[in-house]
């Protein structure tokens, strides 16, 4: 049986989950082992490039240049370590159900060197009852051993934030829970040796909620405040100068702010995993999927906006030349997953609109689950001519290192669906259009 002070993790899945969690757990003086299908990934982490640019070139080097330190593709190395972490995508397939076949693609895999006295957690986000149902009767049959006894199981989600300035992986509390008492002991004595605070709670059904929970309450309130500025936007009144008024109150008040639509891996999928899980109870979750429709129409919001913008100036939108503002899904990370820049490049391009994109964090798309039609496309250079020649621009994420000033100055039609403008004046109004 392995003891709680064990040192050897190997992390299955080396993205934006799971890189900076192998960084971590080393740093904290353990072996690590890293695992992904992507032999990509492993030559950059070999020499010592990123390919996650709010993670250094630096912190990679101190990976691989560590004799504690191994990433590979060959998941034979599983039976070497104490502690397996599954970091791995966990979508939505094309009618918004799990799409599980990452997890249990891994979880087979896992079975085949699984050990006696080894750790399985699962990391990736996923409805309640995946860890004691899905999981354990894989690993079960693939290896012979019974969980609980030869081996243990536990559930951790991630709460990454990427480019988060004020927490890390070391700093997020970790929420941990499990099936069996033991495999909830050596769960949380796994994550105490490398973060600041572990969370244990009695089941790993509860872990999985709760991560659903925090998802879906930011949906919610980001579908309330999406909903909000329509009626705003209807009635000539400023949502944002009514959100800060409001977040004046000090208490029983929580300021989220509207945008072209959700982004990220978590709150565009997450509560359709709760929704999905929660058929098969006969119940249905009004509430959560009325929330998702609200955000899902977000970006044809942005669309009609787009046209009415450029009717204002005399043009039509099919044909015309629009310039998508960034393309990751939040500000100051090269993060484009479930972005809904995509979607708006989507919708505009079915319309008849020439379309580019400028944004300073991914000069160039790189292959994804979706949007294949965009991979290869490179960003436009930022000089007054390049930008000059669009009939629109709409700033879709708002990236600090980009010359708003200046963007101002070489465009008479911005389409603002970030509020980067709060301030106009009588001049702007007759160039920025509010989405």
């Amino acid at each position: 049986m392995i003891n709680t002070d064990r040192r050897s993790v190997g992390i299955i899945g080396l993205g934006y989950v799971g890189l900076p969690l192998l960084y971590t757990f080393h740093q904290a003086g353990l072996k690590v082992t890293g695992f992904d299908v992507d032999a990509s990934k492993i030559e950059a982490i070999n020499s010592g490039k990123t390919y996650i640019k709010h993670f250094s070139d630096a912190q990679i080097v101190e990976l691989s240049s560590s004799d504690r330190c191994e990433v590979t593709t060959d998941f034979s190395y599983l039976k070497n370590v104490d502690s397996i972490l599954i970091c791995v995508p966990t979508p939505l397939d094309h009618h918004r159900e799990p799409d599980m076949s990452y997890v249990v693609q891994t979880t087979e895999t896992i079975g085949k060197y699984l050990r006696e006295g080894q750790l399985v957690i699962l990391e990736s986000t996923t409805y309640p009852g995946t860890t004691d149902e899905l999981l354990k009767g894989i690993l079960e049959k693939a290896s012979g051993l019974e969980e609980g006894k030869d081996f243990y199981l536990a559930y951790s989600p991630e709460r990454e934030d990427p480019g988060n300035p004020d927490f890390n992986t070391k700093s997020i509390p970790k929420v941990v829970g499990s099936a069996s008492q033991k495999g909830r002991e050596l769960a949380v004595a796994l994550y105490e040796q490398a973060l600041d605070q572990v969370v244990p709670v009695s089941s790993a059904k509860v872990a999985e909620s709760a991560k659903l929970l925090e998802n879906i309450f930011r949906s919610v309130n980001i579908a309330l405040v999406n909903e909000m500025k329509l009626v705003m936007d209807a009635m000539d009144i400023d949502i944002h100068e009514v959100i800060n008024a409001a977040a004046t109150k000090p208490f029983g008040f929580m300021k989220f702010t509207p945008g072209p639509g959700l982004g990220g891996h978590c709150i565009p999928i997450d509560p359709f995993y709760l929704t999905w899980k929660a058929r098969e109870f006969g119940l249905n979750t009004r509430f959560i999927e009325l929330a998702g429709e609200v955000n899902s129409a977000m970006p044809d919001y942005v669309v009609s906006k787009t046209m009415l913008a450029l009717n204002e100036k005399g043009k039509a939108l099919k044909n015309s030349k629009i310039l998508i503002l960034g393309i990751a899904y939040k500000p100051n990370v090269d993060d484009m997953r479930e972005s809904p820049s995509f979607v708006i490049m989507d919708r505009l391009e079915s319309l008849g609109v020439e379309i580019e994109y400028f944004d300073p964090w991914i000069p160039i798309i790189p292959s994804s689950r979706e949007h294949m039609n965009w991979k290869g496309k490179i960003s436009i250079e930022w000089n007054e001519e390049s930008i000059k020649s669009f009939d629109a621009v709409v700033i879709v994420t708002d990236h600090k290192n980009v010359e708003y000033t200046e963007l101002k100055n070489w465009v008479d039609c911005i389409v603002d669906t970030r509020n980067v403008y709060p301030e106009l004046s009588e001049a702007d109004k007759e160039k920025i259009y509010k989405a």
